[in-house]
């Protein structure tokens, strides 16, 4: 039998779905599971893929099943079974074969193991966004790691790719070591503020305005087929449409109010502390999370208190601008947060490319995407809310915003990602700020200084004698 082009270990959901995607793309690939029977299975029912498919039973089988030098990618859980799985891998491997880590996996484990000598084989951490269908038909691909090591795998990942309106394959390489991990961490964050922003929406809707999620799904829909076009408004317009099919009820007045999460998330906003780039719509939207955990306190809290949001009407137009305004206020803030990591790690980020990857295939695909990516290519150092098209986005777009805040917030509305974003826009566009408070406080207290409009040599206040 003809070797495999490509070997693939790990057939849970993204797995199975990643090596289909490869078969039918042309490609021969070597599937091995922990469990051989889930092998066994996937290759009888892949149907004319199976021809594309050689299912090995062993470690040594799937190597040895591989054309040298030999490509592995690895879809299992992040953290300790990658380290587990490449432990078994590399003394069955060669110089110069690659362990391509395709999970989620936490952008400084990734730098780790690169660093670490492994005789020759070689490592990639490669981003993957777009769940079990993007994985099946066409996801988004962050690499990381050695350009030469990207560039011997970028036929088959850019095969795979989904592809975007011109044609381009949603497929790159994002730059040196953790990179392809870390800018997959932002797209998460990303993904999980769009996500809010969506639902504090819906909340005014549901809860403030009364209206029933057909209603909601008529008004998302219909959002889709203009500025905010995109695969989570498409979504958002689906699955207010949806019945549940155990009650014949809305599904969304039967999904219980506490939203999961992986990490990548929370990630996000730990190492933009780190890297002082402020994301305060991502770090809004990680807390919401968290507090959504908490139903039986937020129960209590609605016990004590009574119950918060209130009735409030909105035209549906602010909404729309709100949320429009929303996205450009996070995505820039995504972007800022990209260009301080390329600074700080020493990678070559191409922020116009990482906007291009963004546009087909991952959970955050968006028309906007392919202006953001024209407004980096044009400038990629100033931050994308001074991009002119943008600008002028957010002056038509900001007053609604605004607007939909204050009279939220004045009913009773928690809305974490909105107030955040534009809490930020107002520090961002306010040339005379009051840290200078915090700086006399901090003196103060601390003795720690601080500098002088007038450019005076005087560091310190007249606060007590040292």
């Amino acid at each position: 039998m003809e070797k495999a082009r490509i070997g693939l270990v790990g057939l849970g959901t993204m797995g199975a779905a990643l090596a289909a995607n490869i078969a039918e793309k042309g490609f021969t690939v070597a599937v091995w599971n922990r469990r051989p029977e889930v092998t066994r299975d996937f290759k009888a029912n892949a149907g004319a893929l199976a021809a594309n498919i050689i299912a090995c039973e062993t470690l040594p089988d799937l190597v040895e099943a591989i054309r040298p030098p030999r490509p592995i990618i690895l879809m299992i859980p992040a953290g300790d079974p990658v380290d587990e799985q490449s432990a078994a891998l590399r003394p069955l491997l060669d110089a110069g074969d690659i362990i391509i880590d395709a999970g989620n996996a936490n952008f400084h484990d990734t730098n780790r193991r690169m660093a670490e000598d492994h005789g020759g084989v070689r490592f990639l951490g490669m981003g993957v966004s777009g769940g079990e269908e993007g994985a099946r038909h066409g996801p988004s691909i962050m690499g990381g790691g050695a350009r030469a090591d990207w560039d011997s795998v970028a036929d088959v990942m850019q095969a795979i790719a989904a592809k975007a309106e011109d044609g381009t394959p949603c497929a790159a390489w994002m730059g040196e070591g953790g990179a392809g991990h870390f800018v997959k961490s932002v797209h998460n964050g990303i993904e999980y503020a769009d996500m809010q922003m969506i639902a504090e929406v819906y909340g005014i809707m549901r809860d403030g305005m009364g209206w029933d999620a057909g209603r909601v799904g008529d008004t998302f829909t219909a959002w889709n087929g203009g500025v905010l076009r995109s695969f989570l408004i498409e979504i958002a317009g689906t699955v207010a449409h949806t019945a549940d099919p155990e009650t014949g009820q809305p599904i969304l007045d039967v999904i219980t109010d506490a939203a999961g999460q992986k990490g990548t998330g929370r990630w996000t906003a730990i190492e933009a502390q780190h890297l002082a780039a402020p994301i305060p719509v991502i770090e809004a939207a990680v807390m919401a999370r968290n507090v959504s955990a908490r139903r039986a306190e937020r129960a209590s809290g609605e016990a004590r208190f009574g119950r918060a949001p209130q009735p409030v009407q909105m035209p549906p137009d602010d909404l729309e601008q709100a949320l429009i305004a929303g996205k450009i206020l996070c995505y820039a803030q995504g972007f800022a947060m990209i260009r301080a990591a390329g600074d700080a790690f020493g990678w070559t980020l191409d922020l116009p490319e990482i906007a291009r990857v963004w546009r087909a295939g991952c959970i955050i695909r968006s028309d906007m995407l392919g202006d953001m990516a024209a407004a980096l290519e044009q400038d990629g150092t100033r931050n994308l809310i001074f991009a002119p098209f943008f600008a002028g986005h957010l002056e038509t777009a900001l007053p609604a915003l605004r607007r939909v805040v204050t009279g939220g917030i004045a009913a009773g509305h928690a809305l974490p990602a909105l107030s955040s974003g534009l809490a930020w826009f107002d520090l961002m566009r306010t040339a005379r700020g009051t840290a200078n408070m915090i700086q006399g406080l901090r003196d103060f207290f601390g003795w720690h200084g601080f500098d002088r409009l007038d450019g005076r040599d005087s560091h310190h206040g007249p606060w007590a004698v040292r």
